[in-house]
């Protein structure tokens, strides 16, 4: 009784969607974070009617997919019965069975999940949409919502991808070339199987000639015809092009090829931003001025994981590889900071001071040892070597802690693979611009990592939700080191190597590293504020010089600053809230070591358990009182060192 009632509340409501079909198909349109409809699924489709669509390519269509389809009432008895005497005898589902008006009703209304229940639905479907439209409707629809491979739906839009004409003009080879897509559209797109594509054909024709749709001749001297198929035409208007087809790409992952009508899909990303990325990838290229220079930006909201922005090249309609997504490289210097934490999460603070650093190398190659741009001093406290992006000091920090402390942390902020070697602080590892930006959400988040996400909710034709992502937060970090961390990186826009952040108008709270690898071949810069963490790389798909002097810092953070000023309003930077667990302390910002009068003074801010410095600035002259406390302390470190060293040669 209850399963009675279920089904009938399940078809009255298809009932009525199907009768909005006798109105026209809808299409699947994407939504903007900001509420406004954004994109199509199918911006390229273009529906026409079947008088405007070849009677050979009509007749090839009905030929190999349902050759009864003028005679069934939406499901074959004849050919369902052989699908599973041939399924039966082949252990498992060899063939489907499917009418094209049940194929239909897959495309619009269900998935391409095989299960028994999916077909009892697309059975019942098809019935609804055979009592309440004409045979012509039916195949009308069905001709311009099929897929046929390389993101291309509907007839009309292959054929003017392939032929370059109307589906109207097509010849009797290139109908049954058409149609043989549909089978294995994926498997035989025509621009990467093109042998495969015409052998399929070959079929179609022996299919029609069989039911006397053309004469033997003429299926003979198709078969001696081979369709010239032209380049794959790209969209004509590429404006956030990877950014749609990252959205409909993550669509198709959960709904498949299928293009549903009226649904709607609810993403995360901002229009207005990501047309303000767009503006600073080009602004930023053109002002490089270098043939075949890529450039890719991401940029995340930390609370949530939104993705807000997505840029994938310099030009989408020139090539559609997203480099934010598919590209890996090594992130340089910008991969520090994870060592950085991963040695305050040991109980490091960030002063606690690096020695011996003029001779960093590694246990098991005593020949490796990291470049220095400047003369290295021996001596770093963590603040002042991330400062100035230390190479030494980030490798003999990695030593210290061990690489699985790095790695562990790395992995569990997305970031996987990477090797365990001992130039891992450095860089050499190779992460995608979109994983290495959200890693930075866990300074930016309190400690927690925001997985990534683009589309957040889809609602069906009936306004049902059928797809929901959640905001996905993990704590990786402690409020409190993350606090630290976003402490010094924010010093590395104030005074080191991000510096040019400022002189480029970036104003309020922001933080963040550049990262350059071996002869300029990648410049990375990725920053945040408390809206907002963007990552951008620039480098070339063939890894090769940027150029000379091309560091990060004068190369992939103009690019950074151009998006930050842009969504300045939209993304209003805050200060950063100090968490529990923190406390500051005056110290010299020279010597880091507590200040004496004529000390440039900063806050340090210690978690619980970090050793606060006592000892008096050695470097700026301080009063009479603070000179003769720094003689007294001197003398008892020399007494002290002097009877220690006794006791050690005893």
């Amino acid at each position: 009784m209850c399963g009675a009632a279920v089904s009938g509340v399940w078809l009255s409501r298809y009932a009525v969607a199907v009768h909005r079909l006798t109105r026209g198909i809808g299409d699947t349109v994407f939504y903007g974070a900001d509420g406004q409809p954004w994109f199509r699924l199918d911006e390229q489709r273009h529906d026409v009617s079947l008088d405007d669509i070849s009677p050979d390519l009509q007749h090839a269509v009905v030929a190999i997919e349902d050759h009864r389809f003028y005679h069934h009432p939406g499901i074959d008895p004849i050919g369902l019965g052989r699908a599973v005497v041939r399924d039966v005898r082949g252990g498992g589902r060899k063939e489907g069975g499917s009418t094209l008006t049940q194929q239909l009703a897959r495309t619009i209304f269900l998935s391409n999940v095989k299960t028994y229940g999916r077909k009892i639905k697309e059975a019942g479907l098809a019935l609804l949409i055979e009592a309440q439209l004409s045979k012509k409707q039916i195949l009308e629809f069905y001709l311009n919502r099929v897929y046929l491979s390389a993101g291309v739906y509907g007839v009309e839009t292959m054929s003017q991808h392939l032929f370059r004409k109307p589906a109207r003009a097509i010849t009797l080879p290139e109908a049954a070339f058409i149609a043989g897509l549909i089978r294995a559209p994926s498997a035989l797109s025509p621009w990467s199987n093109y042998d495969g594509a015409l052998e399929r054909s070959h079929l179609v024709l022996s299919q029609m000639r069989a039911q006397g749709l053309i004469t033997p001749e003429q299926e003979e001297a198709a078969r001696r015809a081979r369709p010239r198929i032209q380049l794959y035409r790209q969209p004509t208007d590429p404006r956030a092009g990877f950014a749609k087809e990252f959205l409909r790409q993550q669509f198709r992952n959960e709904f498949g090829g299928d293009n549903p009508p009226d649904w709607q899909v609810h993403t995360a990303f901002l229009p207005a931003v990501q047309d303000a990325a767009e503006r600073a990838v080009m602004g930023g290229l053109d002002r490089l001025r270098r043939q075949g220079l890529e450039a890719a930006l991401v940029a995340i909201d930390p609370a949530t994981g939104d993705i807000l922005a997505m840029v994938g090249g310099a030009n989408y309609a020139k090539s559609t590889y997203n480099r934010a997504v598919r590209s890996k490289r090594q992130p340089g210097s910008a991969f520090k900071p994870l060592v950085y934490a991963a040695a305050l999460a040991k109980g490091y603070s960030p002063v606690s001071v690096l020695t011996n650093l003029q001779h960093v190398s590694a246990p098991s190659d005593p020949e490796w040892s990291p470049r220095s741009e400047h003369e290295q001093p021996d001596q770093l406290t963590l603040r002042a070597a991330l400062l100035e992006s230390n190479n030494p000091a980030a490798a003999d920090l990695q030593q210290r802690i061990g690489s699985r402390a790095v790695l562990r942390l790395a992995g569990d902020a997305g970031l996987n693979g990477l090797p365990d070697v001992p130039s891992l602080a450095l860089g050499t590892g190779v992460v995608s611009p979109l994983d290495l930006t959200a890693a930075y959400t866990m300074f930016a988040a309190d400690g927690q990592i925001a997985r990534p996400r683009g589309v957040i909710s889809v609602f069906d034709s009936g306004g049902r939700q059928v797809f929901d992502q959640p905001v996905q937060r993990e704590q990786i970090l402690s409020p409190a080191i993350a606090f630290q961390m976003t402490s010094m990186l924010r010093d590395v826009v104030e005074r080191g190597t991000g510096a040019p952040a400022r002189a480029l108008g970036v104003r309020g709270a922001v933080a963040g590293k550049t990262g350059t690898t071996d002869d300029y071949r990648d410049a990375w810069f990725v920053g945040y504020s408390t809206s907002v963490v963007v990552g951008v790389w620039v480098g070339f798909d063939q890894p090769a010089s940027i150029g000379r002097d091309a560091y990060g810092a004068r190369v992939a953070l103009p690019i950074w600053a151009d998006f930050m000023k842009r969504t300045a309003k939209q993304l209003p930077p805050r200060d950063f809230d100090i968490p529990p667990g923190i406390h500051g302390e005056e110290l010299c910002s020279v010597s880091y070591l507590a200040p004496v009068d004529g000390c440039p003074i900063y806050t340090e801010y210690f978690k619980d358990g970090d050793s606060v410095p006592t000892a008096l600035c050695p470097i700026h002259r301080g009063s009479l009182k603070q000179r003769a406390s720094r003689a007294i302390e001197g003398f008892f470190r020399g007494i002290g060192g002097k009877i220690a060293g006794i006791f050690r040669r005893k």
